[in-house]
């Protein structure tokens, strides 16, 4: 053996090891040139008296020795563009000796939640309802990569929505409820006050139709939601989401349908959002699947798209995938029994 000391990680080249010599190296050291291979301590045996080492098992050349360029040789393509910066991602970068990535920053959203007749504890009584939403939008929102400010709840008041809307430093304000037509749904004219620029106003599907989008100012935006949970989230998936992801920089993914296991109503005239899941490479229509309703939304992978009149069994439909959808860890025993 090389009685001139170890070859610890992150120092210098300690010179050649010449021809029947060895020396003692900490694993991520650098090898020093001309070492036939690393022999791990485990496997080996040193004689101190005779300055020699033994192995205990048959040393193959190149053996535990980890070659440069093993992971991407220079000019590699490591990403493609666009993609998402995920803690692997940060660490491949650092890796390769990155030192600042080029990205999009994250949407801020702010969430405002309207009505006077909504509870944040308790149970509802009197009139008064609980908020589904407002503890459901922001992280929701977050999964889709946006940085949420702010979840505030306001009381069927235009002015304070005015003021909110228009004094809002996020990109994008999302409300809930107030989109229609009725005497405290305040949301358009607010718009107009603001002097908003309507995008999408009303969509032909079901539940969800009264959601629209706006333009507050250059790279600021509106998303109304509907009130009702289940069309609150149709909202969520075809006008939030897509916004979201153009604004992070990200492309749509790729659509895809599915066969339906089972026969579902449709509206007569507009497109309809059931929550499905898949069992046996077949959507399975759930139960519970109303305006006001969540219970089939919380089980499902995600919204099968049913056109206007309905679906028969084998037709094939276009699913939108709820963000968590590889996590739905179970199929509720009610899944395709009825829905309405």
């Amino acid at each position: 053996m090389r009685g001139d000391g170890s070859i610890l990680a992150g120092h210098s080249d300690s010179g050649p090891l010449f021809d029947g010599t060895a020396v003692r190296i900490a694993t991520g050291a650098r090898i020093p040139p001309e070492t036939t291979a690393v022999i791990r301590s485990e496997h080996a045996r040193v004689d101190t008296s005779a300055q020699q080492l033994h192995a205990d098992r048959e040393v193959i050349p190149g053996q535990d020795i980890r070659p440069r360029g093993q992971e991407c040789r220079s000019g590699d393509r490591l990403l493609p563009a666009l993609a998402v910066v995920t803690p692997p991602v940060l660490g491949l970068a650092a890796a390769a000796g990155y030192d600042e990535l080029v990205t999009f920053a994250r949407p801020r959203v702010e969430v405002l939640v309207l009505g006077d007749e909504l509870l944040t504890s308790s149970l509802p009584h009197d009139g008064l309802i609980r908020d589904a939403l407002g503890p459901m939008i922001g992280p929701w929102l977050r999964a889709l990569g946006a940085e949420v400010v702010a979840t505030r709840r306001l009381g069927d008041d235009a002015e304070a929505l005015h003021r909110a809307v228009t004094t809002s430093e996020a990109d994008v304000v999302v409300t809930t409820g107030g989109t229609a037509a009725g005497p405290v749904d305040h949301v358009h004219p607010v718009l107009r006050k603001a002097g908003a620029e309507l995008l999408v106003d009303q969509v032909a599907v079901r539940p969800g139709h009264p959601m629209l989008l706006a333009r507050l100012a250059p790279g600021k935006y509106l998303v109304g939601l509907p009130g009702n949970p289940l069309a609150a989230v149709s909202g969520l998936l075809t006008l939030a989401e897509p916004l979201l992801r153009g604004l992070a920089g990200r492309p749509a993914p790729a659509p895809y349908s599915a066969p339906l296991r089972d026969e579902v109503h449709g509206h007569p005239h507009d497109t309809r959002l059931v929550p499905v899941v898949h069992r046996d490479d077949r959507l399975v229509p759930l139960h519970y699947n109303g305006p006001a309703m969540l219970r089939g939304t919380a089980a499902a992978d995600g919204l099968a798209v049913v056109p206007p009149g309905g679906a028969s069994a084998g037709d094939e439909l276009e699913v939108l995938d709820l963000p968590w959808a590889t996590l739905t860890p179970w199929i509720p025993s009610d899944a395709g029994r009825c829905f309405t």
